[in-house]
């Protein structure tokens, strides 16, 4: 549903973006990553047509942006992240110029109103002047205007930006649930955000993509190694030279912390065979150990960014 082929964007003699190439299938939620000055603000409004790549080429929804704009337009919502609201409209009526703009079916756009005054939860802000909102309630009048008219595809810069914990998750929780129906790029800065809301992550720094995959795989292309956590009752020397004898293991280490009200030992294996859980889980219950927990480890995505930006600058060196 969205095609970038290397895109390279001047401002000047300042290349914000350096050919830069991506895709996001229909359905697909798709965080962009990167901190601030990245380039994410500006590949967003080249897809939504604010302006034009210096070089390459954007498809959305099989339309080419540059010549066919005003129907890519018709197929998307967009949230900015500095979105421009009318501060002496009040909500309902700023939806229904923006609806307006839309469609022409007048019963349509009453629908389109209701409807997203609903799924935003502002019915109880609908009579009152934009001007006299929270931050939080202008970013959610936003939110309303890019789903109004049911759009194939939604991009979303910032789109938590401002909000109190409660209503991020509200909006996390409704980005998820548009997924699979509606096509979502959304960007971010906050990393922890995406990792929750995003099947895919699309890592950008000084204009470049330097990574692009689910956060599960990118963690394993940083680490080399798999990490997997075992919580397992027994006498803890014994544990460990049994973890530690099995075939791929690498490293062992004791994660016990002091006052922790949990049962058992804790364990990360990192070892360099991906299906290691199998014979950890044989190896306690054959020593007739009580196996409490065995999971993957990933690292955190702070981190991993820490270390791909890293990367990529040992590279360019």
């Amino acid at each position: 549903m969205i095609e970038v082929q290397n895109v390279t964007k001047y401002y000047g003699q300042v290349r914000a973006l350096d050919h830069v190439s991506f895709d996001v299938k229909k359905g697909e939620i798709v965080g962009l990553l990167g901190p601030n000055g990245s380039g994410k603000t500006t590949l967003m409004r080249i897809l939504t047509g604010f302006f034009p790549p210096t070089e390459g080429k954007v498809r959305v929804a099989g339309l080419d942006v540059e010549t066919a704009s005003l129907e890519v337009r018709r197929r998307l919502g967009y949230l900015p992240e500095n979105v421009v609201l009318y501060p002496d409209m009040s909500v309902r009526a700023f939806l229904n110029f923006c609806v307006r703009v839309k469609s022409d079916a007048a019963t349509h756009q009453r629908h389109q109103v209701e409807r997203v005054l609903s799924e935003c939860a502002l019915e109880h802000m609908a009579q009152r002047h934009i001007g006299t909102l929270s931050k939080g309630y202008r970013q959610r009048v936003g939110f309303a205007q890019a789903l109004l008219c049911q759009p194939e595809i939604l991009i979303l810069d910032e789109p938590t930006i401002g909000l109190d914990p409660n209503q991020v998750i509200e909006m996390r929780e409704l980005i998820k649930a548009m997924g699979g129906k509606t096509t979502i790029l959304l960007s971010s800065h906050i990393l922890h955000e995406v990792s929750l809301t995003c099947q895919r992550v699309v890592i950008i720094d000084k204009g470049k993509i330097i990574a692009e995959d689910t956060a599960a795989g990118l963690s394993d292309r940083v680490q080399g190694a798999t990490r997997t956590l075992v919580r397992v009752a027994g006498p803890r020397a014994e544990l460990l030279a049994a973890l530690r004898a099995l075939p791929g293991v690498r490293e062992v280490s004791v994660q016990d912390s002091e006052g922790s009200n949990q049962e058992g030992h804790h364990f990360v294996v990192t070892s360099l065979d991906r299906a290691i859980a199998r014979e950890l889980a044989q190896v306690v219950v054959s020593h007739g150990w009580a196996l409490y927990e065995l999971r993957p480890m990933t690292l955190g995505l702070e981190e991993l960014f820490v270390r791909l930006t890293a990367e990529d600058q040992k590279a360019a060196a």
